[in-house]
């Protein structure tokens, strides 16, 4: 196929699940001609506005923001900030004048592609989630294609736009090599004749996984005589989870088979040194173990929308390719399920057989080659 050269709008964000596969669509879009024009569109104070620049794309803010739980002065002025930002978006795709527009979720995509719609600008859902929220569903009527991840996704949308085409993923998730592994365990200082525990969570979904972690610690790591843990506590626990392990240690504990930190930099390491990976189940999170052929234990967050986490993970269970605790059941079950699991190999080998063969590995190409379909 031959690639044109493009203008392109990519909006939304919000989450790392939201960003990553965006930057990866833009990231193909100029791989497959350079010369193409990208610009995002965020919601201000959002993880996108540091995190798009860093990666060498230009975005601009828009002051949307989502409807709170309870009545305050921010709901109050949602209505405002509403109308403000449609204005926005009306002039950057006035000004910019792109071929096509694309929205991967988050706020700033309900605008946006909205605006789109109404100047006859093609536009191009990419639906993470195996449950489709409220404005993906609204904006879906419009798209001209909708690119999925899961499977029964007509239930949201209309059945003859639906292109199945998986999350895209950072390039280095990938099944772990023996050189690969040897390298992990040599970054991480881990012991290559135990057996290790990969606790993954957000910056601020982290909280029940590190209750679960923190509780096994302090009950002596019962069933964990054998195993390294690689834990990120996620940038919003560091603090406390940095006092409660000088805690444990002033009181003579033995802390040397953990190794926690607020990010992991070298998640390809983290995964390929993993027996058993503990994880969120937002979408790029599950795209990425499928991927990486990981044995894991999903704790679906209950504080998303529509507890499109919980369907994520479902999808994978009911295949068995995952297994799933409740995070209203984590504090109790989750490290027992994981240290029975570690000592399991049989299991762990037909997990990582059955979620290896759900993972979608060109999915940015996939997409992009739909954004050209799209635009004949």
């Amino acid at each position: 196929m031959g690639y044109r050269t493009l203008k392109v709008i990519i909006s939304g964000g919000g989450t790392g699940g939201h960003i990553f596969p965006a930057l990866s669509i833009a990231n193909k879009l100029k791989e497959v001609n350079p010369e193409t024009e990208i610009l995002f569109v965020g919601a201000e104070g959002r993880m996108e506005m540091e995190k798009v620049p860093a990666a060498g794309y230009k975005i601009i803010g828009l002051p949307i923001a989502g409807l709170q739980r309870r009545l305050t002065m921010s709901n109050l002025a949602l209505p405002f900030k509403v109308l403000k930002s449609l204005r926005m978006a009306k002039k950057t795709l006035k000004e910019f004048r792109p071929d096509i527009a694309i929205g991967v979720g988050g706020y700033a995509s309900a605008p946006l592609l909205w605006a789109a719609g109404r100047l006859g600008i093609p536009t191009l859902i990419q639906e993470q989630n195996g449950f489709a929220g409220l404005t993906n569903k609204i904006l879906g009527r419009k798209a001209k294609s909708i690119c999925v991840a899961y499977e029964g996704m007509e239930r949201f949308f209309p059945a003859d736009r639906i292109v199945m085409s998986g999350n895209p993923i950072r390039k280095d998730i990938v099944p772990a090599t023996p050189g690969m592994k040897e390298e992990a365990y040599e970054f991480y200082g881990l012991d290559p004749q135990k057996k290790h525990i990969f606790v993954v969570g957000g910056s601020l979904g982290s909280r029940t996984l590190n209750e679960a972690v923190q509780k096994w610690i302090r009950e002596g790591c019962p069933a964990g005589e054998n195993i390294e843990m690689i834990w990120q506590c996620g940038k919003y626990y560091k603090a406390s989870i940095d006092g409660f392990m000088e805690e444990m240690a002033a009181g003579g504990r033995d802390l040397s088979h953990i190794r926690h930190s607020d990010f992991i930099q070298r998640m390809d390491l983290a995964y390929a040194a993993a027996n058993v990976v503990i994880s969120r189940s937002g979408a790029s999170s599950v795209s990425e173990l499928c991927a990486a052929e990981k044995a894991t234990i999903f704790v679906p967050s209950p504080n998303v929308t529509e507890d499109h986490q919980t369907h994520n993970a479902m999808a994978l269970v009911n295949k068995d390719a995952a297994l799933m605790v409740k995070d209203a059941e984590a504090a109790e079950k989750l490290m027992e399920t994981a240290c029975r699991l570690i000592e399991n190999p049989e299991r762990i080998a037909l997990l990582e057989g059955n979620i290896g063969k759900l993972a979608l590995r060109d999915a940015a190409q996939t997409i992009v080659d739909e954004i050209y379909k799209v635009l004949g």
